[in-house]
């Protein structure tokens, strides 16, 4: 439902409009000031302000001053009367996207109204295609040479035409969030806002307003109301990530909210209807907490719906050379500079493993570009854990010298005493022996003697 705030200080034409404009389908809020619209403006989001031009102490102009400041997005409508039209123009002049004289018929009114929305949503399209087609917009674009990629995206394809909630699982740095943009870029819901939130970055104490939204005076601090990530994805995509860390409390919720189509607002008595499709991801084992009894059984349910599992980097080795081409041909766009890599560098990156994945990947040439005395990247330039994995692979594919099966098993007794801490019984349990067994091999090895 499209949101219109009305600006007017005499009560009868504010009521009027706002009766009007709900008969129409819209939602209308109505205040009497300018003041209450630039303090309302963070909160609601309006598509479109209704204000009248004469008013004290801020005028309509002063209102549409505000809110390009605030909300270049939302359109406005001037409403004048005969003798103040040069006003109007004026108005028109400074980005007002349409004036009205008073007196003026109910349909005049709807009309405009009908027209601003035309305009916003072709702007919001607009915005939504600068993005999709931005290489940009994200911190990495979806490359796919591998077979798992590929075959992730397939089942993306698929998924994005569903009303489906979907829950993508992987590793953090994988690209989780890269994901649920394809999706709903991809999908029907592409027409509404994609708004992500990491849970687990939020303190609990906000978390239940930041999602469902309060009523002015619901808490202290709750000086207007205000809508929630809910409200804002409404016909759009709600992306959860770090799911795993939701709260018993807000975990009940969220299972109502998917049940019921509906929140609640914090301090609210009323519930609001919401039409949105839920995209969550977490790098933790969902299944793993509901068998402790961390997480909801009836929740992961209603959240595994469709699911997409990331592969991590290291199974996935064909992407990562045009990783490396992607965050260079970026870094030296930002930079100024035509940023390469010597062979030995880039058989460096495709040998590493990775355990902080694609986002390792950029941080390491990131640092690499920063350090590097020219803009041809060496081995030396490469963060020091990218470098000595490779001194370890070397070390350990050097030729050993030929060991005996006593020698062997006396190594591996040292090595697990070891990793026990000198805690025999332990390094007895790992070694699958008995401790009377591991004290004669000790005595035979001479192991523990000065």
């Amino acid at each position: 439902m499209s949101s219109i705030l009305i600006v007017d200080d005499q009560p009868g034409m504010r009521r009027t409009l706002e009766i009007l404009l709900r008969k129409a389908g819209f939602e209308a809020i109505a205040v009497e000031s300018g003041e209450e619209v630039v303090k309302l403006l963070p909160d609601i989001k309006p598509e479109i302000v209704i204000t009248d031009l004469k008013m004290e102490p801020l005028s309509g102009i002063d209102v549409l001053r505000q809110i390009k400041e605030q909300a270049p997005e939302t359109a406005v409508i001037i409403m004048t009367a005969y003798g103040t039209i040069e006003s109007a123009v004026e108005a028109m002049r400074l980005g007002a996207f349409d004036y009205i004289t008073k007196p003026f018929k109910s349909n005049e009114i709807i009309l405009k109204v009908q027209k601003a929305l035309e305009k916003t949503a072709l702007v919001s399209e607009v915005e939504r295609l600068r993005r999709q087609a931005d290489p940009l917009y994200g911190a990495h674009p979806l490359i796919a040479e591998s077979p798992a990629m590929k075959a992730v995206l397939e089942r993306v394809k698929k998924i994005a035409m569903t009303p489906l909630t979907v829950l993508i699982t992987g590793e953090t740095g994988t690209g989780k969030t890269q994901i649920a943009r394809a999706i709903h870029y991809s999908s029907p819901a592409a027409k509404g806002r994609f708004v992500p939130i990491n849970v687990a970055a939020v303190p609990e104490p906000l978390l239940e307003s930041e999602l469902f939204g309060h009523e002015k005076g619901a808490f202290t601090g709750a000086i207007r109301s205000r809508r929630g990530l809910f409200e804002e994805a409404h016909q759009g995509t709600l992306f959860l990530d770090e799911i795993g860390t939701l709260s018993a409390n807000l975990q009940s919720k969220l299972l109502g909210v998917l049940q019921d189509r509906e929140i609640r607002r914090v301090g609210a008595n009323r519930p609001i209807a919401v039409d949105v499709r839920v995209i969550a991801a977490t790098n933790t084992d969902l299944e793993a907490a509901v068998a402790r009894g961390e997480f909801r059984r009836d929740l992961f349910y209603r959240l595994n719906v469709a699911r997409i599992h990331m592969p991590p980097l290291r199974e996935r080795r064909q992407d990562i050379a045009p990783f490396v081409r992607y965050f260079l041909s970026s870094l030296s766009q930002r930079m100024g500079k035509n940023y390469e890599m010597t062979p030995q560098a880039l058989d460096l990156l495709l040998k590493y493993d990775y355990p902080g994945n694609v986002r390792e990947l950029q941080n390491a040439l990131e640092w690499a570009v920063a350090v590097a005395p020219s803009p041809m990247l060496r081995p030396e330039d490469l963060p020091e854990p990218i470098r000595a994995s490779q001194q370890n692979e070397t070390a350990s594919s050097r030729p050993q010298a030929p060991c005996t099966l006593d020698e062997h098993e006396k190594q591996l007794i040292i090595d697990t005493i070891a990793r026990c801490q000198g805690n025999l019984a332990e390094a007895a349990r790992i070694l699958n022996i008995g401790r009377t067994t591991l004290w004669r091999k000790m005595r035979e090895y001479g192991i523990g003697k000065n």
